[in-house]
């Protein structure tokens, strides 16, 4: 298999690593706000904040991380992010432990956290291609695809442990640490430069400059816009904590299985993302029939009556969202030229991580006025509408044939 050549580079090994230990941190932390949220008001609105926090700093600051991210070092800029994060945690993991937390507290943490990763994330990105030569890119990130799911599936897990032996605290310490972790595999690695651009043009010109690039690759918009409905309508995650205490009424054990099982989903369906993505000459297709399925596991998801069903849904929410999150990456990331690299990936952050983000602060307001039920059946169908929508002839979507390898195609 190709992610065999990806995995005997040394040096993209231990980027790897550093990140997922990071993402398992950074993943455990959103799943204990959420919790500590819901727990210090008993209101799925409220819980709602988390997810309104995180728009609220990725579309501010998502533009100028990008830019930064192809216009300075990148892997000082990671170290620097890396530490921000690493003082929020363990300033909320202190106001946890001496039980002085309240919603506020909660959810400024989140803003200032989703502030840094809105200069980590592109700058993560942008970094793969140092990393990893042109023709390995695809397997490089189907491999860090299934790294995040696997931090989702842990993260979360070891939050609902953490939280039912010791309260949320503990999960923010444990974050920091994965924060230092990182900062320290960042420093002993050896990188070679990049190429940077715009260092004497205007921010608000180089970023421009990137908006233009994604309007006029119709693929890439296409794409972006693809992954924001299904993350927006079908976002089932803030729902989560009120099925776990009000219809199984098994609290954080249960939060924490149904939160870990889109991943293990995903996990479970590795093999078989990684074959598509190496063989199949119909992505595209597949991945509208994986949104399709998506949407329609998240309706599933509304109505499951007992635990066993509802983490069946939660399961096949992963596992559709790993082939498509796969499918779309890889089309976005082989389109863009590396010195565009940071911009579009700073886009494409904020459709992929303020998407789900946005739908927690809508779906969860809706569910507090209509009830969990139609909300999230309605987020679900909207998304399968949305999905059957590209199987136009002209869609380049539907069209889309394979990832490939070469230098990104002229707009």
């Amino acid at each position: 298999m190709k992610v065999a050549e990806v995995l005997r580079n040394r040096h993209f090994d231990i980027y790897w690593g550093g990140v997922v230990l990071s993402q398992i941190g950074s993943r455990g932390t959103i799943a204990a706000n959420l919790y500590q949220v819901y727990e210090l008001s008993g209101s799925v609105a409220q819980t709602g904040l988390v997810g309104a926090a995180q728009v609220a700093a990725l579309v501010v600051l998502s533009p100028l991380g990008g830019v930064y991210a192809d216009r300075v070092d990148r892997r000082k800029l990671l170290q620097w992010a890396q530490a921000v994060a690493m003082v929020v945690a363990v300033a909320l993991a202190a106001t946890s432990f001496t039980g002085h937390a309240d919603v506020l507290q909660v959810v400024t943490s989140v803003v200032l956290t989703t502030a840094a990763a809105s200069f980590d994330q592109p700058a993560r990105q942008a970094l793969i291609p140092a990393l990893v030569p042109r023709a390995q890119l695809p397997q490089a990130f189907a491999l860090l695809n299934p790294s995040r799911e696997l931090a989702v599936l842990l993260g979360p897990a070891v939050a609902g442990v953490l939280i039912a032996v010791s309260g949320p605290g503990m999960m923010y310490a444990v974050d920091a640490a994965t924060y230092l972790l990182l900062m320290v595999t960042l420093a002993v690695l050896r990188i070679p430069e990049l190429p940077v651009s715009g260092a004497n043009v205007p921010l608000r010109v180089q970023f421009t400059q990137g908006v233009r690039f994604v309007l006029g690759r119709r693929i890439v918009s296409q794409m972006v816009l693809l992954d924001l409905v299904a993350t927006v309508f079908a976002a089932y995650r803030v729902l989560l904590p009120a099925l776990a205490v009000n219809r199984f009424h098994l609290g954080a054990t249960a939060y924490g299985l149904l939160s870990a099982a889109p991943s293990a989903g995903a996990l479970l369906a590795t093999y078989t993302v990684f074959r598509v993505v190496d063989r199949s000459k119909r992505l595209g297709r597949v991945l509208l029939y994986s949104t399709i399925a998506y949407g329609l596991s998240a309706v599933l998801l509304a109505y499951a009556n007992a635990l066993l069903i509802a983490l069946l849904a939660c399961l096949l929410l992963g596992v559709f969202d790993a082939m498509a999150t796969t499918i779309r990456q890889a089309a976005v990331q082989l389109e863009t030229p590396d010195d565009m690299r940071g911009r579009v990936s700073a886009i494409y952050q904020m459709a992929s991580r303020g998407g789900p983000a946005l739908g927690d602060t809508v779906i969860g307001g809706v569910a507090a006025a209509i009830g969990p039920v139609l909300a999230l059946m309605i987020g679900g169908l909207a998304t399968v509408a949305f999905a059957i929508g590209h199987f136009g002839r002209s869609n380049p979507v539907r069209k889309y044939a394979r990832a490939q390898a070469e230098e990104p195609t002229q707009a």
